[in-house]
């Protein structure tokens, strides 16, 4: 829990305008944004040119220039991972566009996550989680913090400012429904 706390002053500190929080704060996050950039990485192509290592460095890049009022550790990795989804999705697309359709980048979903460790294009899967925040944007971001984010159901309650029952029933839902949108017959 010390790590947590001490992450979360590191945040406040940085938001302050202590740029010496940044240096200190990096060291302390980048392990966890690269065991999940690792999770994204691993459903990848074999050749895929974005590795997790750059997928890390480009988020937090681009989470350096934000101007978000962190809350804590948890709200930060929620964040990071949002970033990295939207990195990875806009590295999706601009290879669809140079390549006019082939070779899309493939995520295997984890079967604790989504459904049945199935694989799905990354685009595709943009496209249904849109689909979800339009039908249920609780939903969509509860999925988004436990796929993208790594999150547990503590974290994302507090992050989301529900309970972990909540999580666990919101969660539960969003799954079988991107399942059922993901499947091979999901027009059902």
């Amino acid at each position: 829990m010390q790590k947590q706390s001490d992450v979360t002053k590191l945040l406040l500190n940085w938001r302050a305008g202590q740029k010496n929080a940044l240096n200190e704060l990096l060291p302390m996050v980048q392990d966890n944004l690269r065991q999940l950039a690792a999770g994204y990485m691993r459903g990848e192509n074999a050749g895929h040119t974005l590795q997790a290592t750059a997928l890390v460095n480009e988020a937090f890049l681009k989470l350096v220039d934000t101007d978000i009022t962190w809350q804590n550790r948890a709200h930060f990795i929620a964040i990071a991972a949002n970033t990295m989804r939207r990195i990875l999705v806009d590295h999706a697309r601009a290879k669809r566009r140079e390549k006019r359709g082939g070779d899309n980048i493939q995520v295997t979903l984890h079967e604790t996550r989504i459904g049945a460790g199935e694989q799905a294009d990354i685009l595709e899967l943009e496209d249904v989680l849109s689909k979800l925040e339009a039908f249920d944007q609780r939903k969509s971001q509860v999925i988004e913090l436990s796929f993208y984010g790594g999150l547990t159901y503590d974290e994302i309650a507090e992050v989301m400012g529900i309970s972990a029952a909540t999580v666990d029933r919101e969660l539960r839902f969003a799954k079988a429904w991107l399942y059922r949108e993901l499947s091979a017959d999901g027009d059902d």
